[in-house]
C-alpha cells in the first residue's frame, strides 16, 4: 500500500498551472528524487505532500499510519538553544501534551480526572512517556553533542541537528528540499550514509547530481505542470529524457505541419468555401486551441563572457607559505604554482581556510610566512556565495546595468534587457527587486553580473547552490571554454570532476596538497583516506570490534557453552551478511518498486529483519569478546 497518493491534483499561481492533474504515489522504502527547472513547482509539490499547500483540484491521500517529517531547506538558526532542545522540537506535539499533563497534575485541588486520563491516553498513544529516551537515541545515532548550543556549532553540525529533529519523529516518509546546500563534502557524504540507512520512504529535491545518483531508486521530473516517472538511476533518467524530448520535438513538428496545411485550406478561394467540410472546420478550431495551450519548454540560459586581455603566463607562485587564524594553522609550508589556463578546485571542510588561500593567491592577503609572487595584467571576476555584490533593494536591471542601457561584450553592444534574457529573465522579471527572487534566480543574477565584467581570472565561491541541473551543465561548458584561469570552491563533486584540472585539498593540521584531476581523482590519490560514517544497515562495511581484530594476549576462560557460541559467531555473521547483501541488491534494482505492492512490502520487511539479525549477531560478538577480555 502506498504511503501517499495524488490523484488528478492541480495547483496554479497565475495563468499557467504548476501542477496540471498530477497522478503520483510513493511506496514504502522508495527513495524518489524530484527534479526540474527552477520555478517548475518542485517545492510547491513538497508543500502539498506536507499539507502546507492546498490544491486547486484533485485529491491528496495519506496513509493514516504514515508520519511525514521534513528536513527544511533553511539552516537552523545559530541561537542559544541546545542541540537537545532542537532535536526535541521534532516531537513538539508530545512536548505540549506532557506539559499540559504536568500542569494539570500539579494543581492542588479541582483536578479534572477525566481530562487527565484523556491526556494520558494521548501521550501513551504517541509513546510520549519515552520522549527523553527517543531524543537521546537520535543524539547517539547522529553523534550529536546534546548539551552544546547551536551558536557554538558550524553550519554542517546545525544541519545534523535539523536532521535529528526530523528522524526523532520516526517518520515513514521524509521530505528534503535541497539538503546539501552550503554543506561541505564531508558532511554531504555523512548525510548520504544516514539517508541510505533510513528505512522509510524519501522524497527529495536536489541539484547535486552525485547525491541523486547515489540515493535515488526513482527519478520524477516536474516539467510544464506534468510529472513523469523514470525508474532507475540518474544516468538512466538522462538517457530516457533525451529520447522523450526527441519524440516530443518530432510530434510537435508533425502537428505544426498539419496545422499549417489546414490553415492554408481554410484560406482557399470561394469555391473551397462552398464545399467546406464543417467537421474539418471544427477539427481545425480544436487544433488551434491545442496549439495555443501547448506549453513549450523553458528556454535554456545562454552565457557569454566578456574576456579581458590575456594575463601573463604566471598567475601566482607560492613558496613555503604558512598562515594561521586564531592560533589554528590553516596553511603550512605550501608550495604552489598557478599558471594561465589552469582550472583549480579547492576542497575541504567549512572553515578549513579555502577563502584565506584564495586571498593569498590573489595578493589580497599577506601570509604570516613564505613568499608570494603575483603575475601581471590580472583581471579578476569574483563570484561570492553570500551575494554581497548584489543590492537586494534594487532591481535586476539596476544591479547589472548600473545606470547603463547597454552592455558591451567582446566588442559588441547589447541592450541590458536582451542580455538578461540569456539568463532567463523576462523584461517584466528584470524589473523585480532582487530581494523577491528565489535562490536560483539570485545566483543567475550573480552570474549575469560576473560575466558582464572583463576578466581573465574567474574566482567562483560555491556558484552551484540553487541552480537547476541544466544551468549547472551550461556553466560547466562555459568554464571549459574559458581561456583564462579558474579558481573554484565547490562542494559539488560532479561539478568539480567535470571542470577542474587540478585540486588543492585541505587535509587538516594546515596540510594543503595539490592533486591532478577532480574530486574522484583526489579520492584515488590521497594517501590517508578520510574515515566515513557507515550506517548500521550496511554491515559489510562495519568495522569489526577492536577486541576481535587485536585481542589481548591474556584471555578470561569462557564456559564451554559460551566459547562454542563465540567460535560459531564469525561463520553465522558471514552467512547473515551474505543474505543481507543479496536482499540489498534485490531491493536496489531499478525495477524493484514496479513489482506487486505486497511483494515489495514483504521483501522490505524481510530486509529489515535481516538487518536486525546482523546487528544482533554483531552485538553478541562484542559482548562475548568483552566477557573474555574482562579479566585479561
Amino acid at each position: 500500500m502506498p504511503l501517499i497518493r495524488l490523484d488528478k491534483v492541480s495547483v496554479a499561481f497565475g495563468a499557467k498551472p504548476l501542477m496540471d492533474h498530477l497522478d503520483f504515489q510513493i511506496d514504502p522504502g522508495e527513495r524518489v528524487a524530484l527534479v526540474g527547472l527552477n520555478g517548475a513547482g518542485k517545492s510547491t509539490l513538497l508543500k502539498v505532500i506536507g499539507s502546507k499547500q492546498a490544491t486547486d483540484s484533485g485529491e491528496f491521500w495519506c496513509d493514516p499510519a504514515c508520519r511525514i517529517a521534513e528536513l527544511p531547506q533553511a539552516m537552523p538558526a545559530a541561537d542559544e538553544r541546545s542541540v537537545r532542545e532542537v532535536v526535541s522540537e521534532g516531537l513538539a506535539d508530545i512536548v505540549a501534551l506532557r506539559e499540559a499533563y504536568d500542569e494539570l497534575a500539579a494543581k492542588a485541588d479541582g483536578v479534572d480526572l477525566s481530562e487527565l486520563e484523556q491526556l494520558q491516553h494521548k501521550i501513551e498513544a504517541l509513546d510520549g512517556w519515552h520522549l527523553e529516551q527517543r531524543v537521546q537515541k537520535i543524539l547517539d545515532r547522529l553523534n550529536l553533542p546534546g548539551d552544546k548550543l547551536m551558536s557554538q556549532l558550524s553550519g554542517g553540525w546545525r544541519r545534523r541537528a535539523a536532521l535529528g529533529a526530523a528522524l526523532v519523529q520516526e517518520p515513514q516518509l521524509l521530505l528534503l528540499d535541497e539538503p546539501t546546500n552550503h554543506l561541505d563534502i564531508e558532511t554531504i557524504e555523512w548525510l548520504e550514509q544516514q539517508l541510505l540507512s533510513f528505512n522509510g520512504g524519501l522524497l527529495f529535491i536536489s541539484h547535486d547530481r552525485a547525491l541523486v545518483e547515489k540515493l535515488a531508486t526513482r527519478i520524477v521530473e516536474l516539467d510544464r505542470g506534468i510529472l513523469t516517472s523514470f525508474p532507475g538511476s540518474y544516468t538512466t533518467y538522462l538517457e530516457q529524457k533525451e529520447k522523450l524530448l526527441e519524440e516530443e520535438e518530432r510530434n510537435n513538428a508533425l502537428f505544426d505541419k498539419r496545422l499549417a496545411q489546414e490553415e492554408a485550406w481554410i484560406r482557399q478561394g470561394i469555391k473551397a468555401r462552398r464545399t467546406r467540410n464543417e467537421g474539418r472546420v471544427r477539427a481545425l478550431k480544436a487544433m488551434r486551441n491545442d496549439r495555443a495551450d501547448r506549453r513549450n519548454r523553458q528556454g535554456k540560459a545562454k552565457f557569454n563572457m566578456e574576456e579581458a586581455q590575456k594575463s601573463g603566463k604566471l598567475v601566482a607562485e607560492l613558496t613555503m607559505v604558512s598562515h594561521s587564524y586564531d592560533g589554528r594553522s590553516l596553511i603550512s609550508n605550501l608550495d604552489f604554482l598557478l599558471q594561465r589556463g589552469d582550472r583549480v578546485g579547492l576542497i575541504g571542510p567549512n572553515g578549513a581556510g579555502k577563502s584565506t588561500l584564495l586571498n593569498i593567491i590573489l595578493g589580497k592577503l599577506t601570509p604570516e610566512r613564505g613568499e608570494v609572487r603575483v603575475g601581471t595584467n590580472l583581471k579578476v571576476a569574483y563570484f561570492d556565495q553570500l551575494r554581497s555584490q548584489l543590492d537586494m533593494e534594487k532591481s535586476i536591471i539596476d544591479n547589472i546595468a548600473q545606470g547603463r542601457e547597454s552592455i558591451e561584450l567582446n566588442g559588441r553592444k547589447r541592450h541590458v534587457i536582451s542580455y538578461l534574457s540569456d539568463f532567463l529573465f523576462s523584461p517584466e522579471r528584470s524589473r523585480t527587486p532582487v530581494k523577491a527572487l528565489s535562490g536560483g534566480e539570485c545566483n543567475r543574477v550573480m552570474l549575469a553580473k560576473l560575466f558582464s565584467q572583463p576578466a581573465n581570472i574567474l574566482v567562483l565561491d560555491e556558484p552551484t547552490n540553487d541552480l537547476d541541473i541544466e544551468t549547472l551543465e551550461l556553466l560547466e561548458e562555459i568554464l571549459l571554454d574559458f581561456d583564462g584561469t579558474v579558481l573554484l570552491v565547490s562542494h559539488d563533486r560532479s561539478f568539480l570532476d567535470n571542470v577542474v584540472t587540478s585540486t588543492l585539498a585541505f587535509e587538516g593540521n594546515g596540510r594543503v596538497r595539490e592533486y591532478v584531476g577532480g574530486y574522484n581523482d583526489w579520492l584515488r590519490q590521497r594517501p590517508e583516506p578520510v574515515a566515513e560514517v557507515k550506517p548500521k544497515s550496511q554491515p559489510k562495511a562495519v568495522e569489526k570490534p577492536k577486541a576481535v581484530e587485536a585481542a589481548p594476549k591474556t584471555k578470561k576462560k569462557l564456559s564451554y557453552k559460551l566459547q562454542r557460541e563465540l567460535d560459531s559467531l564469525p561463520e553465522l555473521l558471514e552467512a547473515a551478511e551474505t543474505a543481507l547483501a543479496a536482499l540489498q541488491e534485490e531491493t536496489a534494482a531499478p525495477d524493484f518498486y514496479q513489482k506487486d505492492h505486497q511483494l515489495v512490502s514483504d521483501k522490505l520487511a524481510e530486509l529489515q529483519a535481516q538487518e536486525e539479525k546482523v546487528e544482533s549477531l554483531m552485538e553478541r560478538w562484542v559482548e562475548l569478546e568483552a566477557m573474555q577480555d574482562a579479566d585479561g
